[in-house]
């Protein structure tokens, strides 16, 4: 489902010259996975996501998401993903529903379907309460719950979630990792970010860790144990540690 092989990004900051914020970062995605990418803050995974959906271009290295190439076909690419960035905005003063009817449009949804899909996403989410509430007038949960369901809203193989809990109340979260579950079991493929240990125990069937733009790691949760210990999270700090 996604392929990225030797994936670099390399910036050109005034006063510091280059600056490697990938280098030569490989792995694959399997259909019905939940793969974890993991790494520190200021590791890469943020730039790695954004080249995955065309957002940036690497400046090395290709890749491709169900048969998309990255470089020759990123409209391709676009129609095949939901792509939830950390940064996600609202409309402030359109609803969740006038939001999602929007992008639906955009997505070139039929009427009838796109209101069975909403309507569909509300529940999921519980977001029928505050469905016809402005945006601007949303608790950090529900604008996450809007921005997850126009992520999804026209139900895309690949699934890429950039820190998805982040902030969020525990009821909220929980919503959430189910949804990804769910994704699982529809055979989709999903990409998580996350810093949440727990998260990464409940979800990933694999996961990859990068630390100053180099892949390190890329295997299952029982391999890191194997290596490090049962505690994920203090495995993880050490792994860090070892290639600081």
């Amino acid at each position: 489902m996604i392929s990225v092989r030797d994936l670099s990004k390399v910036y050109k900051v005034k006063k510091k010259g280059e600056v490697v914020a990938l280098q030569g970062v490989s792995f694959e995605c399997r259909p019905g996975e939940v793969f974890g990418l993991l790494g520190p803050n200021g590791a890469g995974k943020t730039t790695c996501l954004r080249i995955i959906s065309t957002a940036l271009k690497p400046t090395n290295g290709s890749g491709e998401v169900m048969g998309h190439d990255i470089l020759t076909d990123p409209a391709g690419v676009r129609t095949s993903i939901g792509f939830l960035a950390a940064n996600s905005g609202l409309y402030a003063r359109l609803t969740p529903k006038e939001v999602l009817r929007y992008f639906g449009t955009l997505f070139g949804m039929e009427k009838a379907k796109l209101n069975a899909r909403i309507d569909e996403l509300a529940e999921t989410f519980e977001m029928t309460e505050f469905l016809n509430r402005p945006c601007d007038k949303l608790s950090t949960g529900m604008k996450q719950k809007v921005n997850i369901a126009r992520t999804v809203l026209h139900s895309p193989p690949v699934i890429i979630f950039d820190e998805p809990t982040s902030g969020l109340d525990v009821l909220t979260s929980r919503t959430i990792i189910q949804f990804v579950k769910k994704c699982r079991e529809e055979q989709k493929t999903v990409i998580l970010s996350t810093h949440i240990m727990a998260e990464v125990e409940k979800l990933c069937d694999r996961v990859a860790i990068i630390h100053k733009g180099q892949l390190f790691f890329n295997g299952t949760v029982p391999e890191i144990r194997e290596k490090h210990g049962d505690d994920l999270e203090e495995a993880f700090i050490q792994m860090v540690k070892e290639v600081a």
